[in-house]
């Protein structure tokens, strides 16, 4: 019964892995932790701990959820991202980074960050309400900026495995605002206060568009999953929609587990993946 569960552990966490991480998943994760030399951030420090929990799966999903109320960012993402097309490679890039940035060596997070700069110079376009917009602007990498921050920590605190004191809450914010400002954020939050204040901030230019609510139900209710394992997706999904703040849910689809469950569902989820997934180096 054990090597039975062994095998299944190994199984489901090389089937996660590499949708996460891609093809050459070992390889990219060796590169990471393996190469010798100086990291931007210590050891078991806030960003290590947050970024390196099962609970960014959680976070990542409501990331996505609130950054697409920004009407220009969700015009760059319905128009340059890819997301229907090809969604693991969106997902796969987007770990890298981060994992990339946590991590990995200067030398190869400063890569990470000049090659993302790189894309957001030409990423650029008019919303459907007439106004351009480009993925280098202020306004939009700062909200981006903070709606991540927010979402990979709200979820730690409510899914991971050693929640941070509140000392370290401030700490993640300003390291992750570290990688902010190399990418290009200004006025960058400090401490987890001027953060969520950030968030408010921008609520009176926020605007569920219907790309946004055509997103929203890609994300939440039509992944491209198999039929099997949707289920254990949806405890991903609802624990997401719960977490964002109340003004952020009216108006998205709803998912398969009813809203008084989502806390267990995702409970439950990121312990699994957990689980299954392989410790770092």
């Amino acid at each position: 019964m054990v090597q039975v569960l062994e095998r299944a552990r190994l199984a489901a966490g090389d089937a996660i892995f590499s949708r996460v991480a891609g093809p050459d998943a070992a390889a990219t994760r060796s590169r990471i932790h393996e190469t010798p030399g100086p990291r931007w951030f210590p050891a078991g420090s806030p960003i290590q701990r947050v970024h390196g929990d099962a609970s960014m799966f959680v976070g990542g999903l409501r990331a996505l959820l609130l950054q697409s109320w920004h009407p220009l960012a969700m015009a760059g993402v319905a128009a340059h991202s890819g997301y229907r097309g090809d969604p693991w490679g969106r997902l796969q890039r987007t770990s890298t980074f981060l994992a990339t940035t946590t991590f990995a060596t200067v030398d190869d997070a400063q890569r990470a960050v000049d090659a993302v700069r790189a894309v957001h110079a030409r990423v650029q376009g008019t919303a459907p309400d007439g106004r351009a917009y480009a993925a280098s602007d202020p306004e939009l990498l700062r909200w981006v900026h903070v709606a991540e921050a927010q979402s990979f920590l709200v979820a730690h605190q409510e899914y991971g495995r050693r929640p941070l004191d509140a000392r370290e809450c401030d700490e993640y914010v300003a390291q992750v605002g570290a990688v902010g400002r190399r990418l290009g954020v200004e006025d960058v939050p400090r401490t987890r206060a001027e953060l969520d204040a950030a968030v408010e901030e921008a609520r009176p230019g926020l605007v569920l568009t219907d790309a946004a609510r055509d997103a929203a139900r890609f994300l939440l209710v039509e992944p491209p999953l198999p039929p099997v394992v949707r289920p254990v997706y949806a405890g991903l999904a609802a624990a997401a929609l719960a977490s964002l703040p109340a003004w952020a849910r009216p108006g998205l689809p709803e998912v398969r587990v009813p809203a008084r469950l989502a806390h267990p569902a995702g409970a439950s989820v990121t312990r699994l993946i957990r689980w299954a997934l392989p410790p770092a180096p």
